[in-house]
């Protein structure tokens, strides 16, 4: 279900696409239409996060015809996909660094949602441009400072406090400046299940922005997850980031290499720690 609705997202983008699934839903016929852009919305399959609709969003919303302006509800955080807070704070920089930027380049979250049944809301806008800058980006530089955000939803907002302290506990023999929000969501903002999760970025003095992220269980499923050992967790993941290096990290490297595929004829440089499979 989670990819017939990505494919209906596919359709509502661009204009004059044509697709055709056989009955048993083994084969894909899809002709590409145009990429149109313009005001959209959609509800996404809760079955995956929101971040799996905004992945190929991120790299077809430069090119399309109308300045992309999109709902999408849904999953915000969950195990699987890369969360709205990491595209955020990552996948933005990113693409400023090819030029595409401007103040309508955003993803704002209005509500949250945790599996299983979702209920998150964000809103996606991004400007056009035809005509990518190459860049050069091969020496990422050291560490200045981390950021974060502990969210809890449906949950006591002590759960946010509990991962703060325990991710710091760690955090902090490496580096002092750290700042880490706690991000308690209330009411129909909090979507319709419970759970908690941390996002931590690591930024360098040249700008690289190595990102990790843990969510809770979801509800019914698995052992019940301690702020503590999720917080504690999360800082660790975060460390293993910084320890593969390179310009990107492991979530942005397809988008970093499509980017530099679709410049001009100049030539673009990024070094990329360990590939992840998927890149």
């Amino acid at each position: 279900d989670f990819e017939a609705s990505f494919i209906r997202l596919i359709d509502k983008v661009t204009n004059g696409s044509r697709i055709e699934i056989n009955q048993t839903g083994t084969t894909l016929y899809y002709q590409p239409g145009l990429l149109y852009g313009g005001s959209l919305e959609h509800d996404c399959s809760p079955s995956r996060g929101i971040g799996y609709y905004l992945e190929s969003l991120l790299c077809l919303a430069p090119f399309m015809k109308h300045p992309l302006k999109i709902v999408l509800r849904g999953v915000t955080n969950d195990q699987v996909d890369p969360s709205v807070d990491v595209l955020k704070a990552t996948a933005l920089p990113l693409l400023k660094k090819f030029g595409i930027d401007g103040e309508s380049l955003e993803i704002k979250i209005n509500r949250r949602g945790m599996p299983p049944k979702g209920g998150g809301e964000i809103l996606f806008s991004c400007p056009v441009r035809k005509v990518l800058q190459p860049v050069q980006f091969t020496d990422p530089g050291k560490i200045k400072r981390i950021r974060g955000t502990a969210y809890s939803v449906r949950v006591s907002p002590q759960m946010a406090n509990r991962m703060v302290e325990s991710a710091r506990g760690i955090l902090n023999k490496f580096l002092p400046d750290i700042y880490i929000y706690t991000d308690h969501m209330k009411g129909v903002n909090s979507g319709k299940s419970p759970g908690f999760g941390m996002c931590l970025t690591a930024e360098t003095i040249n700008g690289t922005i190595l990102s990790a992220e843990l969510a809770s269980n979801p509800q019914g499923q698995g052992a019940a997850v301690l702020p503590e050992e999720l917080g504690q967790n999360c800082a660790k993941l975060l460390l293993e980031e910084v320890y593969r290096g390179g310009c990107v990290d492991s979530t942005n490297q397809s988008l970093a290499l499509l980017l530099m595929t679709l410049g001009q004829r100049d030539v673009s440089k990024v070094l990329l720690g360990p590939l992840s499979p998927y890149t």
